[in-house]
């Protein structure tokens, strides 16, 4: 198989470099899966992670009020359904998901075959989060289309010079050609995820350099193309915490490609 297969396309047929990287939670999807958190009598209140983005800061620091309930730190296993014990759960959660601020630029990369990655605080198998992508590209959750995915990836082929496969397999070849990033896989970075979440889109980072640097040779082979291109990665978050922290990583770096985007509040806006 070779890696550097799929690229989103211009109207020229020549590489447009534009890649996704994408926090999950209120930024993808509304999920309704809880956090556990603890009132003043010991009992446990779940929380959505729209909120936790809010309260995180306070949780086990200070006492706050919260939908009526004083809630005095964690649950005892607060992120239980966020882990691998709750992969099975996420699959049927994650069809039951409504669009968050980021969907349309979601539908967008897969719709067009583009490279993106999924980095997400949850601590879920990678491999469930692409089985839910895959399903999501399968059933034409709101607004993705399999048809048209299909016809870019031929396209893509076409491109690289490979042969063709069935379209199944052209749809799992390619989900395998994405990153999946749920940064508390095997590590507990649900509280403070910034400096995990920048590591993966780093990898990223690295992994798209190695991409475009692959497709514009492959341009300049196939068209003569003398202008090779700098890669781009738009990424989004909905928790101010994380995109302050990846932009102040980034914009430091004298070669950085990445774009940074805040969807807070279910609006996205650059940052």
């Amino acid at each position: 198989m070779n890696k550097f297969l799929n690229e989103g396309l211009t109207k020229e047929g020549t590489p447009d470099l534009k890649y996704y990287a994408f926090d999950w939670d209120d930024n993808i999807v509304s999920m309704p899966t809880k956090i556990m958190i603890k009132n003043e009598e010991g009992e446990e209140v779940g929380m959505s992670t729209d909120d936790f983005a809010k309260y995180r800061s306070k949780i086990g620091k200070e006492n706050f009020n919260y939908k009526g309930e004083i809630i005095v730190g964690f649950g005892d296993d607060p992120f239980k359904n966020f882990r691998t014990p709750g992969d099975k759960m996420f699959i049927v959660e994650s069809m039951l998901a409504k669009p968050g601020p980021s969907w349309t630029d979601f539908v967008e990369a897969i719709n067009s075959g583009s490279i993106f990655s999924i980095i997400t605080a949850r601590g879920h198998n990678p491999n469930t989060l692409k089985e839910a992508v895959y399903n999501y590209i399968i059933s034409g959750f709101n607004g993705l289309d399999k048809n048209q995915l299909v016809k870019n990836l031929k396209k893509y082929r076409e491109f690289s010079g490979q042969e063709s496969l069935k379209d199944s397999e052209l749809i799992r070849d390619y989900l395998n050609l994405c990153r999946f990033y749920p940064v508390s896989f095997g590590s507990g970075a649900e509280t403070n995820p910034e400096e995990a979440k920048i590591s993966a889109l780093e990898e990223f980072v690295e992994y798209v350099k190695g991409l475009s640097s692959e497709m514009n040779k492959k341009a300049f082979l196939k068209n003569n193309i003398r202008n090779f291109f700098l890669p781009t990665i738009g990424f989004s978050d909905d928790d101010i915490k994380n995109v302050e922290a990846i932009k102040q990583h980034f914009e430091k770096k004298t070669d950085n490609i990445v774009k940074t985007y805040s969807t807070k509040g279910g609006e996205k806006k650059i940052y």
